[in-house]
């Protein structure tokens, strides 16, 4: 019998295992779950589920758990161990009828009430075994840590292009959540699951890969992530004892969602993609700080971002894809006068027929939008200027008019059935291939060695379905060893350059994965062109990113009034400040406000860094006339607060943390403008804003403890 509780003081988890059972993993201390009459009909899910064709499953259900392997598993050894902030624990089990061995690692940094858990099938006995899904880990307890199944809500975001990020809430004692069915009066536990899933390589492209689960009453919460830049699923599962209400299972790829079918040949090992959940009293915003502090701690040691220069990039409300000598020349001047730090030319650069989508894979500059001076010419241009050129690229897909197309070996390129995967005009690299790895060092080796790019905002705007089947036992399976191949190539890039700063993009932000985020550094929040709605969408970013790594355009135009382009510069403060638009049409006024924002960035970005994100109004519906973002901490709390409403009056921002303290607040961007009154309830921690006259704008603000 194994029962024992590791982690973090005030959120452990418990593991316990009969000795004729395999060991489950609680959020929660204090449950111990009645189970149905029939030992075969036990609710509670293993630690990690094994779905394998001839297997099945231990009760038919459509669901991850109570999987026949995993019901079978049994433990062989745990250990623990603690390292440099870092705490690991390691269980090993063992399915004697197919000699799996499941080796499961969670980790945890000190400080943090959240854990990343993944496990290692290795195939010890005499057959194959045909994996169709496995989970990273499963989950129990929610419950004991939650309250009540009725009073809890689970939020999730919908995402995609120029729309990422919508956060709602589900009932889960409302009618879309999960019945009660009476478990007890039949002796069985329910069949109920709510499901989400990503497909393909956007692993953002329908939903964002982050839930949480937050009682209305105690305020506790529970988040999670998968963290793979492929497809993924998470489930949440109703069990048989109301005290024991709910399941958790964390996903890769899957037979039925994604084609995803692993063939593990005795001797062989396979490992799942890494999930992580968070604990916390404080709600949804309490759980995403533990989240927070979770992903900075697990960011890939790189060094060159360190600073966060501001970047200005030609793209957004701009040149929108077409750079020339002419056009670039004035931006990069006034580019320069406002503080940037680094200039990225966007897409069309290395296009000589004027149509850039069709063009990409060869990343040679164009001989024909550069004039006499090229584009080395104009790369040393920003150099004078004082600023780090950069490019964009999309370096994992191959135009159809793009010589490389004929010119790379065929296995270098995703088939299915033989044939090449083409969407969009675009074929894609299956990087599982070394002529297609040896292509991206070629390319990126001559870029940084030749041009002198020290940037790159890499974009990826189509996907390959479910995937290439060639050397794999399903799609789904080619396309999991591409995308941890890309990862592994990022890896070794970064190793070789490390004076590199990378920014992740995906048509706007659909690899907003963690796996992705890890090894980037900072990740572009959308392609909305339009200041107005882009305000939800940045203020929910840190939903599913730490505040500063999220790149929040701010595009000014000459023919916004000065309270429109504060609105879109201080989107552009709520996160990492992106600048783009054009900036050389703007006169002296103009300027003077996007200086300022360019003044403050330092010391905001820098605030970001050490601060965790919280919804004074809750999380913004996309249509909501205002909608405000705080980050906060130990020294102040910045508010990004943009009202959306001609004729709005007030709006009161809910502070928690800060009641019964007393505050002073002061305008951080744009002074130039009318300051908005606020008075303070301390009693309540509300601030309340007048916004009587002040039409659509927005502000910054600070609140300091007096």
């Amino acid at each position: 019998m194994l029962d024992f509780t590791w982690g973090d003081d005030a959120f452990p988890l418990r593991f316990t295992a009969a000795d004729d059972g395999p060991v489950l993993a609680s959020v929660t201390t204090g449950v111990d779950a009645v189970e149905p009459r029939r030992p075969e009909q036990r609710a509670r899910p293993a630690l990690v589920e094994v779905l394998a064709v001839g297997e099945g499953r231990g009760l038919g259900s459509m669901r991850a758990i109570r999987t026949a392997i995993g019901d079978r598993l049994r433990l062989v050894e745990h250990r623990a161990a603690s390292a440099g902030g870092r705490s690991t624990l390691t269980l090993v089990q063992r399915d004697e009828r197919t000699g799996l061995v499941v080796t499961t690692r969670i980790e945890r940094f000190a400080g943090t009430a959240a854990y990343r858990v993944s496990s290692v099938l290795e195939n010890r006995g005499a057959a194959p075994v045909l994996l169709q899904q496995v989970t990273s880990g499963t989950f129990i307890g929610l419950t004991g840590h939650l309250g009540d199944a009725v009073g809890v809500d689970l939020w999730t975001a919908r995402s995609e292009w120029c729309a990422e990020n919508r956060w709602s809430s589900t009932a889960l004692g409302g009618t879309a959540g999960l019945a009660d069915i009476d478990a007890a009066l039949h002796g069985h536990f329910a069949r109920g699951s709510i499901a989400l899933t990503g497909h393909s390589t956007w692993p953002s492209g329908e939903w964002v890969p982050v839930a949480v689960l937050e009682h209305r009453d105690s305020g506790r919460a529970l988040a999670w992530e998968v963290e793979h830049n492929g497809p993924w699923r998470w489930e949440l599962d109703t069990l048989f004892d109301p005290a024991e209400a709910l399941a958790l299972a964390l996903l890769g790829p899957t037979d039925v969602d994604h084609g995803w079918l692993h063939r593990l040949e005795p001797g062989g090992s396979f490992s799942t993609v890494p999930a992580s959940i968070a604990l916390a009293e404080g709600g949804f915003a309490g759980a995403i700080g533990q989240l927070t502090e979770h992903r900075r701690r697990s960011h890939l040691d790189v060094h060159a971002d360190t600073a966060r220069p501001l970047v200005f990039n030609d793209y957004m409300n701009a040149l929108m894809g077409d750079p020339t000598t002419e056009k670039l020349l004035p931006l990069i001047d006034a580019a320069a006068s406002v503080g940037a730090e680094v200039f990225c030319i966007d897409a069309g650069w290395y296009d000589d027929g004027g149509d850039w989508w069709p063009s990409v894979g060869a990343w040679e500059p164009s001989t024909v939008r550069f004039g006499e001076r090229g584009l080395p010419g104009v790369l040393q241009v920003i150099r004078d200027r004082g600023m780090t050129p950069g490019l964009w690229v999309e370096p994992e897909v191959v135009g159809v008019r793009s010589p490389v197309a004929r010119t790379l070996p065929e296995e270098a390129f995703m088939h299915r059935a033989g044939v090449r995967i083409v969407e969009h005009d675009r074929y894609f690299l299956d990087l599982r291939s070394p002529a297609a790895r040896a292509h991206l060092d070629a390319v990126f080796d001559r870029l940084i060695g030749e041009y002198g790019a020290r940037y790159f905002k890499w974009d990826y705007n189509v996907t390959p379905g479910s995937g290439p089947d060639a050397d794999a036992a399903s799609p789904g399976d080619g396309l999991l060893g591409h995308a941890r191949a890309l990862l592994t190539w990022v890896v070794d890039l970064r190793r070789r350059h490390p004076g590199v700063v990378l920014e992740a993009c995906s048509s706007g932000a659909q690899r907003m994965d963690s796996a992705t985020l890890a090894r980037f550094d900072l990740q572009s929040t959308t392609d909305q062109q339009d200041a107005r709605r882009y305000a939800a969408i940045a203020a929910a970013a840190p939903a599913a990113m730490p505040p500063e790594m999220a790149g929040d355009w701010a595009y000014p135009q000459s023919e916004w009034s000065d309270e429109r382009i504060a609105f879109t510069l201080v989107t552009g403060l709520s996160g990492r400040l992106y600048l783009s638009g054009n900036l050389d049409r703007l006169d002296e006024r103009q300027l003077g406000l996007v200086r300022e924002a360019t003044a403050a960035y330092p010391e905001v970005v820098r605030h970001h860094a050490r601060a965790l994100p919280s919804w004074p109004l809750g999380l913004p519906a996309w249509d909501a006339p205002q909608v405000a973002l705080a980050t906060a901490s130990a020294a102040q709390t910045l508010a990004f607060v943009w009202n959306r409403q001609e004729d709005a009056t007030s709006v009161a921002l809910a502070f928690p943390a800060l009641r019964g303290r007393e505050i002073e607040v002061q305008t951080v961007f744009p002074t130039a403008l009318p300051v908005w009154p606020t008075s303070w309830d301390a009693a309540t921690g509300v601030l309340t804003v007048d916004l009587t006259g002040a039409g659509e704008a927005a502000r910054v603000l600070r609140l300091r403890l007096r």
